[in-house]
């Protein structure tokens, strides 16, 4: 008997039934599922080229019918992605919202956007990650993989798809990131007398000579800088906030207050000075609450206006490639520095705001030296007088 596609069984009552569509050319498969309050009859659908393809759709789909939920058969990567970037992200400070957007645009959506979400599968998934680990370090992949799992995740909630594939695949192993390096004390000595009575100066000094983090410097006020102590405490800094979300800093121990060397307290009384003058100068009031490194105007400086000063400061210094460089790495010359200078690990810790003294090994082990003394004292030995530059 020929099984030509005008020749298939009408299916009984209750049963699943498959047929040919001339109008659609393809093989509809349709699931009865009763009939609605108003008495008609309400059935789920699918198609394909040929009736094993059918069958095959028709099992699944029972299976998510039995699990209580219908995955869409037009629900997109796309569209899951751009749902949880809109939903998901709550709360989230905005430099963490644009680096996620960034990767799920460029990656996620570019490479599978347009695929139906129901569709995906683990195997084309793991050749999807193999051609993206010719290119991204292993903790952009890792990133990658992450924003669509949440994604299809959200998906699922609602009821957009049955499972989550995403799960199924394992991260490859990626491109090696950027490798962090830190300035030679020469190179240190050398951007500690350029530019001097600048902000881009004063920053440069606070980061390498106390070693806080980028995102702590920026929104630093001088209500938690002490430039005189009466009661004979070294001046200080109070590192207790960050441009994280809420102000917090990384960690608990991150929030730490932190002796200031002679050179970084000459430094900043200078640029205290100078900013109160600029103030008054465009006729606007000071006070403490004011960005210690912030604009004319008194507001906090982006991240990428730090990264534009603290190049030109580099070149002024005479680097070769200024633009190998960033903010950043003035912590890890602060580490190298002290290290080099025989500062035990745990003091370096410390001081740095590690949660342990593992994290201090395994970022800063090129650098590190077992043995000795403290910070601030230390760094007045090692910069004793910072010498003018000559005319």
């Amino acid at each position: 008997m020929s099984n030509s596609p005008d020749q298939s069984r009408k299916a009984g009552n209750g049963e699943d039934s498959i047929y040919w569509d001339k109008s659609k050319n393809r093989y509809i498969g349709a699931v009865s599922l009763g009939y609605t309050p108003s008495g008609k009859r309400h059935r789920q659908k699918v198609s394909g080229k040929t009736k094993t393809e059918v069958r095959l759709k028709l099992r699944e789909l029972k299976k998510e019918l039995e699990a209580g939920r219908k995955a869409s058969a037009t629900y997109t990567v796309e569209q899951a992605v751009s749902d949880w970037l809109k939903h998901g992200l709550k709360g989230r400070d905005t430099a963490s919202i644009d680096t996620y957007r960034s990767l799920a645009t460029n990656h996620v959506v570019a490479d599978l956007g347009r695929a139906k979400l129901r569709d995906l599968e683990a195997d084309a998934l793991d050749h999807w990650l193999d051609q993206k680990s010719m290119v991204l370090a292993t903790s952009s992949l890792q990133m990658v993989l992450s924003i669509l799992r949440r994604s299809i995740t959200q998906a699922e909630r609602r009821g957009k798809v049955s499972r989550n594939v995403a799960e199924l695949v394992e991260t490859p192993e990626g491109q090696s990131g950027r490798q962090s390096k830190s300035l030679t004390l020469m190179q240190a000595k050398a951007v500690l007398i350029t530019m001097p009575g600048s902000w881009i100066h004063a920053y440069v000094a606070l980061s390498l000579l106390v070693g806080i983090r980028t995102e702590e410097v920026r929104p630093l006020t001088w209500s938690h800088v002490k430039l005189e102590v009466p009661d004979g405490t070294m001046p200080h800094v109070e590192v207790w906030r960050s441009v994280r979300r809420e102000g917090e800093t990384k960690t608990r121990k991150s929030r730490r207050t932190l002796a200031m060397p002679k050179q970084l307290v000459s430094v900043l009384s200078s640029l205290c000075e100078a900013q109160q003058a600029q103030r008054a100068l465009l006729g606007l009031a000071w006070s403490d609450e004011d960005f210690v490194f912030g604009t004319d105007s008194g507001q906090q400086r982006t991240a990428e206006g730090v990264r534009r000063a603290f190049r030109s400061l580099l070149k002024e210094a005479g680097f070769e490639d200024p633009k190998a460089w960033t903010p950043r790495e003035l912590r890890t010359s602060f580490v190298s520095v002290l290290s080099d200078h025989g500062i035990p690990i745990e003091v370096i810790a410390r001081v740095a705001g590690h949660s342990t003294t593992h994290v201090t090994e395994q970022v800063y082990r090129k650098q590190l030296r077992p043995v000795i003394t403290q910070g601030a004292e230390a760094m007045d030995e090692i910069f004793p007088d910072a010498e003018e530059p000559k005319e």
